[in-house]
């Protein structure tokens, strides 16, 4: 199985946490709040799309709505598959930090790590 850039990751685990509520500016919203980084939309919209061509993701059009001018939303789905390779990439993860103790690191001035 491929491994999942963190980006693809990030959002197959929104999508994972908004269930029947994940379209484009929910899903946004969410990994705005939970990484406190600010991601645009494109940022979003190119994994999605990627995931959704590898079958990770399923979507479905919703019905018109009024507040969208009569446009329909496009909702997300995890796939068995996308689940799975969330599963994989925890595994790896997992993996990866076992055993590993990090360095002292010292923030810089600008509050960062080096």
């Amino acid at each position: 199985m491929n491994i999942l850039s963190r980006s693809e990751e990030i959002v197959l685990l929104a999508v994972g946490k908004l269930g029947g509520d994940a379209y484009g500016v929910t899903i946004r919203n969410l990994i705005i709040e939970e990484t406190g980084a600010d991601w645009s939309i494109g940022a979003v919209y190119m994994p999605l799309n990627r995931l959704a061509k590898a079958g990770f993701l399923k979507t479905i059009i919703g019905d018109p709505t009024a507040e969208r001018g009569g446009k329909r939303k496009k909702y997300y789905r995890l796939t068995p598959r996308g689940r799975k390779a969330l599963a994989f990439a925890r595994r790896i993860h997992d993996r990866m930090w076992k055993g590993f103790s990090p360095l002292e690191w010292k923030a810089q001035p600008d509050g960062d790590l080096p």
